[in-house]
């Protein structure tokens, strides 16, 4: 018989190895997340599916799921927690959403919907950033980038490439391009490489491709993101 924990009261079944995350998308129930991704090794970074375990709080992500645990997530105080956390992720860059070619398939913005966020709360940091226009086909806005580390993890874990890393601590945190000009113009990334196409916000972007889709067409115009979320990655953490 399967080992099971609580979640919200409804049991989940697990298998060893499995986190928190694993087990609760592979039995159909969603935790916000950013930086997660089952193709790739956690991180924990965005804090937006931390959970309270056994009275601890917990990233679900990086958590390994055990017998009898009693985990909330669908609580009044973790989902405020949730939304301040989307709140300051919005205000530390510079995130607009209607001039953005992401939206409708942005993650972040989908978050936010998710968790009724309705305004930003803190003043922005109005932070002063560039763009990479420098590659042919690949772009780079870092007004939008949120250090999740997906393109970091898959440019080494996917694409067997180390293109991207971040640099710095707190404020002072950005993305970097590993090229001798730390353009992307001198790096090996390709237009096909997953690490183009992994970023959950606008910071990383296909030349030529902003509107191939129109506005109001789009994912998460006519889906929630833990509809989408559960759909596609079920069959990964099952």
């Amino acid at each position: 018989m399967s080992k099971t924990f609580t979640l919200d009261g409804k049991p989940i079944p697990f298998e060893d190895g499995q986190t928190i995350m694993d087990a609760a998308t592979a039995a159909g129930v969603y935790i916000p997340h950013l930086c997660h991704h089952p193709e790739f090794t956690p991180h924990g970074s965005c804090k937006l599916c931390n959970v309270n375990v056994n009275g601890r709080t917990c990233s679900a992500c990086t958590f390994p799921a055990t017998e009898g645990q009693n985990v909330l997530s669908e609580t009044t105080d973790i989902n405020q927690d949730r939304q301040k956390i989307t709140q300051m992720l919005f205000v530390e860059g510079n995130h607009f959403c209607p001039s953005c070619e992401k939206s409708g398939n942005c993650q972040l913005q989908g978050v936010a919907y998710h968790l009724n966020m309705l305004d930003n709360h803190f003043p922005h940091f109005y932070a002063e950033r560039k763009m990479d226009a420098s590659h042919p086909d690949v772009m780079i806005d870092h007004n939008r980038c949120i250090f999740c580390t997906l393109c970091v993890r898959a440019s080494q874990q996917a694409d067997g490439k180390d293109v991207f890393a971040i640099s710095g601590r707190g404020i002072n945190k950005h993305l970097i391009v590993n090229s001798e000009s730390g353009q992307l113009k001198d790096s090996d990334i390709d237009a096909g490489d997953r690490a183009a196409h992994i970023c959950p916000t606008g910071a990383i972007l296909i030349k030529r491709t902003g509107y191939t889709i129109p506005i109001g067409q789009r994912i998460y115009d006519h889906k929630q993101i833990d509809q989408v979320s559960l759909e596609t990655e079920h069959e990964s953490h099952g």
